[in-house]
């Protein structure tokens, strides 16, 4: 019999989970808000454990996988992050498993990525875990982007990361669109081509994004621009700052491949189209749920 292995993908707001076997296969699913922020406290997190268990039907003897923010330091447990060199197929040999009884016994934390740059560095937590199932999928060179709250550029050669680059692009957006001068305009749809096209259009001229946010409201305000557009605009000068950004490191024509929502993904398709580049799509469950394939022992 197929051995089975739960993957639990615990994020800051929402956390998802996969029952999945050697072949990568999704054999139930699970979706709920109990993300950290949710649980309240490390001392809870085995409760909700627990109650994810049940709530799928799960035996608590069946192993368990928990990859994002489970792992900080808000975390249920703070385990170290990776040195970017070590190669993401060797993630299932740096498992940290959870110190709490009795959940130690079958439950383990994957570890984050750090890039150190100089003084400077990037990490990620949760990402790295789509990254080896797009490595083990066959994705082991070039650059790859995660997009979403905190949306990652991720450069990868023989799947080892050679260049890491967050944008807080979906916080920002979030930001804007619950307080603050822009909130009242932010209520249009962030679909709108026009809209979006040209936020793309004014992040390429590379102005301050400050100055440039400011001009939405002077524009709405003025009535030189319709109050309609203001979102997809936001959004299209946003994600076309993390473009105009990564661009200068790309060469034109150059290829991206985004493991994002089909709604995300559809925007990073239209931005890279605009920017010169070519764009590619995985789909983010398919790799979660292959790269949490690899965790389980033969």
């Amino acid at each position: 019999m197929d051995k089975t292995i739960l993957g639990v993908d615990w994020g800051t707001s929402n956390r998802r989970a996969y029952l999945i076997d050697q072949q990568a296969n999704c054999l139930a699913e699970y979706e709920d808000d109990q993300g950290m922020l949710a649980v309240g406290g490390r001392e809870r997190f085995g409760a909700s454990l627990d109650g994810l268990r049940t709530a799928m039907g799960i035996d608590a003897t069946m192993p368990v996988i928990m990859s994002g923010m489970v792992g900080s330091a808000s975390g249920w447990q703070e385990v170290n992050y990776l040195d970017a060199a070590v190669p993401l197929t060797e993630l299932p040999a740096h498992l940290a498993p959870v110190a709490e009884a009795p959940w130690s016994a079958n439950c383990h934390i994957v570890p984050g990525y750090a890039y150190r740059r100089g003084p400077s560095a990037d990490v990620m937590r949760g990402e790295e875990t789509q990254l080896l199932g797009a490595v083990v999928l066959g994705q082991r060179d070039g650059w790859l982007v995660l997009p979403g709250t905190h949306s990652k550029w991720v450069l990868l050669q023989d799947g080892v990361i050679q260049s890491l680059s967050t944008y807080m692009t979906g916080e920002l957006f979030a930001m804007l669109s619950k307080g603050g001068t822009l909130s009242s305009m932010m209520g249009g749809d962030t679909s709108d081509a026009a809209g979006f096209a040209a936020g793309l259009d004014q992040a390429g001229v590379g102005e301050p994004l400050s100055n440039t946010l400011f001009r939405v409201r002077a524009g709405v305000v003025s009535r030189s621009a319709p109050a309609e557009q203001a979102a997809a605009f936001v959004s299209g000068l946003l994600i076309g700052a993390e473009f105009a950004a990564a661009a200068r490191s790309l060469p034109a024509g150059g290829t991206i491949t985004v493991i994002g929502s089909p709604a995300l993904a559809r925007r990073y398709a239209v931005a890279a189209q605009h920017f010169g580049l070519q764009c590619q799509v995985l789909d983010p469950h398919r790799v979660y749920c292959t790269a949490i394939s690899q965790f389980i022992k033969g």
